[in-house]
């Protein structure tokens, strides 16, 4: 089932998520909700908040990236060809590497693009959705899309890493996010529906 994702200005945004237990009601259910919204929306990557849950649960599937890029960018990243991963209960071990820029969106705050520097390197303690353990390090856009969604669970959106200034000159269309006076491809919640 595609489920509407939460725009810009809901306060489970801006919360920090909690840890589940292999117990947590629908889990298998909501996992393969979650694929089928992200890829309906055309989204790398999604993460439980943006579906208005405040647990530990994003997914990411960076493999669409390379699928969608143009000749002179093929083997620019070392990740590359990417992959598709679960990723419940994570929590950031260590940052490592070269911090870089490169232009983020996101499904909640959409038709925003900004440059946004994170490191080249994580690595990340989490569980899989069959609760099996593992603590594995990433890099180049796989990284990325991992630090953007698990800066969801964290309570943090990508514009929070932008100057004062360039998040003043936002605010109208984030304004505009919130109120829903916005017009998107797939669905969406507004702050006004909570």
């Amino acid at each position: 089932m595609i489920l509407p994702i939460v725009a810009y200005g809901a306060p489970i945004l801006r919360t920090v998520c909690k840890d589940i237990t292999p117990d947590y009601s629908g889990l298998a259910k909501l996992i393969e909700d979650m694929w089928e919204t992200m890829y309906s929306s055309s989204g790398v990557g999604l993460a439980a908040p943006q579906i208005n849950r405040d647990i530990r649960l994003f997914v990411i599937d960076s493999s669409q990236i390379f699928a969608n890029q143009d000749e002179e960018d093929k083997g620019k990243y070392p990740d590359g060809p990417g992959f598709k991963k679960v990723f419940i209960n994570a929590h950031i071990k260590k940052l490592n590497g070269q911090p870089w820029a490169y232009n983020e969106g996101c499904l909640s705050i959409p038709k925003i693009r900004e440059d946004v520097v994170r490191d080249e390197e994580v690595t990340i303690d989490y569980v899989d959705e069959n609760f099996e353990q593992h603590t594995d390090t990433f890099n180049g856009i796989t990284a990325r899309i991992i630090l953007h969604e698990y800066d969801h669970i964290e309570g943090k959106l990508f514009i929070d890493y932008l100057k004062p200034l360039k998040r003043k000159l936002l605010k109208g269309k984030l304004d505009d996010i919130s109120k829903g006076k916005i017009s998107v491809d797939y669905k969406m919640s507004f702050p006004k529906n909570f």
